[in-house]
C-alpha cells in the first residue's frame, strides 16, 4: 500500500470524513484531499500526529518501506509490539519487551539471550543454534553498540533488585527464591481470575510492559508461581500449564 491508500483505509476505518481528519491533526481539508489523491505526503510533524492518532507506526504510515528490527533484541517488528516513549509515541527502535515507556529493559546482554532462546528453540532450531545465533547478532544491533551511551547507569537494574527484594520478603509458601525480573508485555500475562463474589477480573493492561517470572513450586505438582510487578503493585498468582485455571495468591499496592 502507498501513504494516500493508507491514510484513506485508516481515515475511513476511523469513521472519519476529511474535515474531522484535518481539524485532528491541524491542517486544512484540502491537505487531506492531496494526502489521499497522492498529491502530495504529510510533512515530519504531520506524520507523529497521525501515528499518534491511528496508533500506526510511521513506517505503516509510508506504506511500510523498510523491515522494522528491534535494536535491542533483533526481532521484526509490527505496530502491535512496538515499544513505546514517555509520551507513548511509539519508538520504533524497538519491541515492548526491549523498551517501555521511555525505559530500557536489558541491560545484560547474557540475560536478554537466556530469554530470547527459550523462545527461538524448535524442531528446527537447537538451543545451542539460536544461542550461537543470538551471540552473533546482537552485538550488531544499535542498542548494545550504543550501550554506554543509552546506559542509565544502573537505575532501571536497581529497581528491578528492589522489586526482587520485596517479592522475595512476602515470604510465600511454596514460592521459590526470585532470582530475576524479566519484561513481559500485558497482553501475553493477563489473566482472568476468578474472585471469591463469583465476579471475573483482570489486573493488568494489555498494552503496558511489566517485570516478572515462571517459577515451579516448592512442592512439585502441575501448577508453577506467575510473578508480576512495576511501579505500582506485585501480583502473585499459581496457574497450569499455557495459564489456564489462574489463582490469585496476591495484589498487593506498592
Amino acid at each position: 500500500m502507498t501513504t494516500k491508500d493508507v491514510i484513506y483505509e485508516l481515515r475511513t476505518k476511523g469513521g472519519m470524513s476529511q474535515d474531522d481528519l484535518a481539524e485532528k491533526v491541524f491542517v486544512t481539508r484540502q491537505a487531506v484531499s492531496r494526502w489521499e489523491t497522492g498529491d502530495t505526503v504529510p510533512n515530519t510533524e504531520t506524520l507523529k500526529l497521525l501515528s499518534r492518532l491511528f496508533n500506526v507506526s510511521i513506517n505503516t504510515l509510508l506504506g511500510s518501506p523498510r523491515q522494522l528490527v528491534c535494536q535491542c533484541c533483533g526481532m521484526p517488528l509490527d505496530d502491535g509490539i512496538i515499544g513505546r516513549n514517555k509520551d507513548g509515541s511509539l519508538n520504533e527502535d524497538y519491541c515492548q519487551w526491549c523498551y517501555a515507556d521511555g525505559t530500557y529493559t536489558y541491560h545484560d546482554m547474557d540475560d536478554l539471550i537466556d530469554v530470547c532462546v527459550r523462545n527461538m528453540v524448535s524442531e528446527n532450531f537447537t538451543e545451542e543454534q539460536a544461542r550461537a545465533y543470538l551471540k552473533q547478532t546482537l552485538p550488531t544491533l544499535d542498542y548494545w553498540k550504543r550501550y554506554e551511551e543509552l546506559s542509565d547507569d544502573g537505575q532501571f537494574e536497581a529497581f528491578k533488585q528492589q522489586l526482587i527484594d520485596e517479592i522475595n520478603g512476602l515470604h510465600i509458601e511454596g514460592l521459590p527464591k526470585v532470582e530475576k525480573l524479566n519484561a513481559l508485555v500485558g497482553s501475553y500475562v493477563n489473566l482472568e481470575y476468578r474472585l471469591p463474589n463469583g465476579m471475573h477480573v483482570k489486573f493488568l493492561n494489555d498494552q503496558t510492559t511489566y517485570l516478572g517470572n515462571e517459577l515451579e513450586c516448592e512442592f512439585g505438582g502441575d501448577r508453577c508461581f506467575g510473578v508480576l510487578a512495576n511501579m505500582d503493585f506485585i501480583l502473585v498468582c499459581t496457574y497450569e500449564a499455557g495459564g489456564a485455571n489462574p489463582e490469585l495468591v496476591l495484589y498487593k499496592k506498592r
